[in-house]
């Protein structure tokens, strides 16, 4: 008997009194499903205890009903063998972009075949809680690198809200995959109170009664569920559209004493405050640290992006690390910077890269949307030696370390370049680097595609960062740079680098506390109720074969969106190492297939609150 059969409208099946029975009802209750039994695996439990073989029984209640050796399968129920398997939590995703893909596609299928039960939106000071659909698709497509043409004409259909608990209403009534956790975006809290317009004056600041309404807003978020506010101090994310394009972000535009205004919202509810300092010029890092330390008796939970090690800023990540240890053990902060696991690298079509905005020729070739007139401008010889000029400048601060040496090219028109460096076509050529860089884009544009690791390139320092204890795990920026980035499955290329170390007998990490680092730890800093999996908690899980904690996990495709017209994203796949995904006790996932009713039925996720009920 399948799972996906009996819960679906021919009827469900129910416990009542240990026994089940099935009763008729138009539509699927939530958590209304069969017993599930997850038999023989190892279990690793989120708190970071040892691991221990154990069968894991779900109830029909979509929690976990019991847990120990041998346990006896309730009739009718489904079997999941995991002897040989690992049984976890399930993941928790604290970075995402999400908010506007869920729209089409709720059950988020690519975050949850890798394990992913519990996700974050409104991140980066960008958020869809208020505001004209327009305003939200200008502010939002252009960072995160979503067509603006397929996404406005989406919010304009779809945007029926216009209060934080409207918003958080509309989300409970999808058919989500994962469960949601969300924040209100500073931007999109300046804009709607300000107008956007306004909001983007550098001129213009708000007045006591706008700063008054923000504090309101964010204080509805919360009591609607919403965890807090993320603010983007960094100006090189771009509004899109036409009214205002290329202007910074609306949070980028306030002074400190906005952001410490609004914070002591965040804080007065024990809520959430996310920041996205400029790291361009990194001074803003001391002001966001001494924003968490305590006042009134009561922290500022912080979580700051991102502990990395870039090469414009070697060893950066090394007076982070002590910085937050410093104000967490000292000044009784709690402030923690979030992490990837993995090596920071990007595919670049052409220049569609938000590195190019930290320059200003960088912005003003992305300013033109229409790519022939972009072609012609790589031409001009005044704009080749302005954009010479600034991508060569050793004094001005930079994130991208821009070595034609080390940026090779994937794919292009000409096949003889694939696979060569700019630096080795330009010896090739009898050019430099930098003109052989631009003559490439001028020929070829978007058809150009090109891959550099901009961070996070030596293994010891990545292993340092994951283990330190004010790194917190994700910066996935799932749903946004579509065709930049490929991080929905960083959880397993956390966990197969610390399964290497340990069976090369160099352990810098036990898998117990890898996993406690990408569940539990994550929910407590969140405040919210998820990441263990013990008895009578909501049973979102993962099985795991650790034989393929392979080289799989690290493999590159493509793969379409069919909910956005046939686009393709950037993504790793690695099916055979995720056995099964429950979410809410439902099988989500199981054996390279998503649930026939994931993304339809309402069994699965929920919005998650801020301390721990479901908003």
């Amino acid at each position: 008997m399948s799972l996906f059969i009996v819960s679906n409208s021919e009827g469900i099946l129910v416990v009542d009194t240990g026994t089940l029975q099935r009763r008729s009802e138009g539509e699927p209750q939530k958590g209304s499903t069969l017993f599930t039994l997850i038999r023989g695996g190892t279990l690793y439990d989120g708190t970071g205890a040892a691991p221990r073989s154990a069968d894991v029984l779900v109830g029909a209640d979509g929690k976990v009903a019991d847990i120990g050796t041998d346990l006896a399968a309730p009739e009718g129920a489904e079997i999941i063998d995991a002897v040989g398997c690992w049984v976890t939590p399930g993941f928790i995703d604290l970075h995402t972009h999400y908010d506007a893909e869920l729209e089409v596609n709720p059950g988020l299928s690519e975050s949850v075949r890798h394990g992913v039960t519990t996700a974050l939106i409104g991140s980066c000071g960008l958020s869809l809680v208020v505001g004209e659909p327009e305003d939200m698709a200008d502010t939002f497509c252009r960072v995160e690198g979503i067509p603006h043409e397929l996404v406005l004409p989406l919010l304009q259909d779809i945007v029926d809200w216009s209060t934080p608990a409207g918003y958080v209403d509309h989300l409970r009534s999808l058919p989500l995959g994962p469960n949601l956790i969300g924040m209100i975006g500073h931007s999109t809290a300046r804009s709607h109170v300000m107008g956007l317009g306004r909001s983007l004056d550098k001129t213009v600041q708000p007045t006591e009664s706008e700063l008054a309404a923000m504090g309101r807003l964010v204080e509805d978020s919360i009591d609607a569920g919403l965890l807090g506010m993320s603010v983007n101090l960094l100006p090189w994310d771009k509004m899109g559209g036409e009214r205002y394009r290329s202007r910074p972000t609306p949070s980028v535009f306030a002074r400190f004493a906005e952001y410490r205004r609004l914070a002591e919202v965040v804080r007065g509810h024990d809520g959430v405050f996310q920041a996205i300092p400029n790291i361009q010029t990194r001074w803003s890092i001391g002001p966001l640290l001494d924003m968490s330390r305590q006042r009134g008796g009561k922290t500022l939970r912080t979580s700051l992006l991102t502990m990395m090690d870039a090469a414009p800023a070697m060893g950066a990540y090394r007076l982070m690390g002590a910085a937050a240890n410093l104000y967490n053990s000292k000044f009784g902060a709690n402030v923690r910077f979030q992490a990837l696991p993995t090596p920071f690298d990007l595919y670049t079509d052409g220049l569609e890269n938000p590195v190019f905005e930290e320059f200003g020729s960088g912005t003003e070739a992305l300013h033109l949307e229409d790519l022939a007139a972009r072609k012609s401008l790589m031409r001009a010889p005044v704009y080749r030696d302005r954009f010479r000029k600034e991508w060569s400048n050793k004094v001005a601060s930079r994130a991208y370390h821009r070595d034609l040496s080390e940026a090779r090219v994937v794919e292009c028109p000409d096949a003889s370049l694939n696979g060569k460096t700019f630096a080795e076509i330009a010896r090739a050529r009898g050019t430099d680097d930098l003109a052989t860089f631009l003559d490439l884009q001028a020929e070829y544009g978007n058809d150009l595609r090109w891959y550099s690791v901009v961070a996070n390139a030596k293994p010891e320092v990545v292993e340092w960062i994951v283990a330190h204890p004010a790194s917190i795990i994700g910066f996935s920026d799932a749903g946004a740079h579509l065709r930049n980035m490929a991080f929905y499955n960083y959880p397993l290329r956390m966990l197969k680098r610390v399964r290497d170390a340990e069976l090369a007998g160099r352990s810098f990490m036990s898998v117990e506390h890898a996993v406690y680092k990408l569940t539990a730890d994550i929910a407590d800093f969140h405040r919210i109720d998820a990441g263990r999996l013990v008895k009578g908690a909501r049973a979102d899980l993962v099985v795991i074969d650790p034989e393929h904690l392979d080289d799989s996990v690290e493999e590159i495709h493509e793969a379409e969106m069919p909910e956005f017209d046939g686009l393709s994203r950037l993504v790793r796949r690695n099916d055979e190492t995720v056995r099964a995904v429950l979410i809410n006790g439902n099988l989500a996932w199981r054996d390279g297939q998503a649930a026939e009713d994931l993304g339809v039925g309402h069994q699965f996720g929920t919005v998650l609150a801020l301390g721990g009920a479901a908003a």
